[in-house]
């Protein structure tokens, strides 16, 4: 029993130290350099450029059907556990937007601007899903789309971004398009190696799932 509290302990503090790393990153990197933002943000964006509607309501508008699809397949456990990610993350991008007296101007070496952001976010993100659940709707649908495909998780994020760049590429100048591809890029491939991490020789459908030290197929 001890153990087995230890063990939820560990897990959701590492869901935690995933999302605020996965915030820390968004405000201070890609927010204060100006790099754009692939998924259902940049489709939320997109919409508001396109058709001046609300990117909150738009989002929104994606990642209901797609939590509706994930409590079906994945149960209840992964859909609390995704709530609680994504109300940390958003919880720690508001503390740091209101309160963080950290400015990361990089706009000198925006190539290292890349790195970190797809560094951190990747890691970020790769954290939240390994250990079992999701910061939202672009996140579970890149989850099925990995079971389903047997590509890695990482591949189906760089799929899914690059699609929502190439759409925005009418309003986003192409100098911060390009580095926003390269932080990507690079996001997909640490997203990949962080959910896999110590699960050589697991098979592509585990891969899919996540398998790992702890289940992403958590009930």
């Amino acid at each position: 029993m001890m153990r087995r509290a230890l063990q939820s302990v560990q897990r959701y503090g590492l869901i935690l130290f995933g999302a605020c790393l996965l915030a820390f990153a968004y405000y201070h990197i890609n927010f204060q350099n100006h790099l754009s933002e692939g998924g259902f943000v940049g489709l939320g964006l997109l919409a508001k450029y396109a058709f001046d509607l609300s990117p909150a309501v738009m989002i929104l508008f994606l990642d209901i059907p797609l939590f509706l699809v994930a409590w079906l397949v994945r149960g209840r456990q992964f859909i609390w556990d995704t709530i609680f990610a994504s109300l940390a993350f958003t919880g720690f991008y508001e503390l740091f937007e209101q309160f963080s007296p950290i400015v990361m101007d990089m706009s000198q070496v925006m190539p290292l601007a890349s790195v970190l952001s797809g560094v951190l976010t990747g890691l970020g993100t790769g954290l939240v899903l390994r250990y079992g659940a999701a910061t939202g709707g672009d996140d579970i649908l890149s989850l099925l789309l990995s079971k389903y495909t047997g590509l890695s998780i990482g591949t189906i994020f760089l799929l899914l971004d690059a699609m929502v760049l190439g759409l925005s590429f009418w309003y986003v100048p192409m100098k911060e398009m390009l580095y926003t591809i390269l932080a990507v890029v690079i996001s997909s491939q640490v997203i990949t190696w962080t959910v896999n991490a110590g699960n050589a020789g697991i098979t592509a459908e585990e891969e899919a799932h996540g398998h790992g030290n702890v289940s992403m197929t958590h009930q």
